[in-house]
């Protein structure tokens, strides 16, 4: 079956985001006595900020703030982030052009609409989208598609011909179980994770994609 449209995941494959969000949850869990060391890699990644936050808690509980309040320190400080240090990652918007001129795009995201937006205003991305989408509206975040189904269903395009761009093991993993094609664009540390092997691409940055492969892959 023939691409038809595309999905983009947002941190760390447009956005150079995971290293703020590792950031953030450094300061805000380090200050709630989580031991997490600005060297240790990600473990979270991909998942919804909110269960993110219940991880980090049933390892370590602490008392004060709760689930919520912590969930919205990090939404807030990570946008802070964003705006102070944030970069598009090479290549991000040749890749949003190649793809929008071959069908619909759009976006599908395990962070919250509100921050979603947020970063997206701030590199003037919002209107590149057909349609913008949160797994935080849908029961669960990758690596159960829902997110993605949800932004097929909004292009009224079949999951089938749909091709997912993700950075995550975890993004991965929700494309292919919604049935999806799959551009992995991993970290050097990341690649070695089996969930990679499933993509029907993986490249070391957006900058390496070629119009000739979506050019095959869109029947064109």
């Amino acid at each position: 079956m023939t691409v038809d449209a595309t999905l983009f995941d947002m941190d760390g494959l447009l956005i150079d985001s995971e290293v703020l969000w590792h950031k953030a949850e450094v300061e805000i869990f380090g200050g709630l006595g989580v031991p997490l060391s600005e060297q240790e890699d990600r473990s979270t990644k991909g998942m919804f900020v909110a269960e993110v936050v219940d991880y980090w808690f049933a390892q370590y509980p602490w008392s004060g703030p709760s689930a919520e309040e912590v969930v919205a320190q990090l939404l807030v400080r990570v946008g802070d982030l964003v705006e102070q240090e944030g970069r598009l990652l090479p290549g991000a918007l040749r890749a949003l052009d190649l793809t929008s001129e071959r069908g619909p795009i759009a976006l599908a995201s395990s962070t919250p609409l509100k921050l979603i937006y947020r970063c997206l205003d701030h590199f003037d991305l919002r209107t590149r989208f057909v349609t913008v989408h949160s797994a935080e509206f849908e029961p669960y975040g990758k690596p159960h598609p829902g997110v993605f189904l949800t932004a097929a269903a909004s292009l009224d395009v079949d999951p089938r011909s749909c091709l997912v761009f993700e950075d995550s093991a975890a993004g991965v993993l929700a494309a292919k179980a919604g049935r999806m094609s799959v551009v992995a664009v991993p970290t050097k540390e990341d690649r070695v994770q089996p969930a990679f092997s499933l993509a029907e691409l993986v490249l070391g940055s957006l900058e390496e994609l070629l119009p000739e492969w979506l050019d095959y892959q869109f029947g064109e």
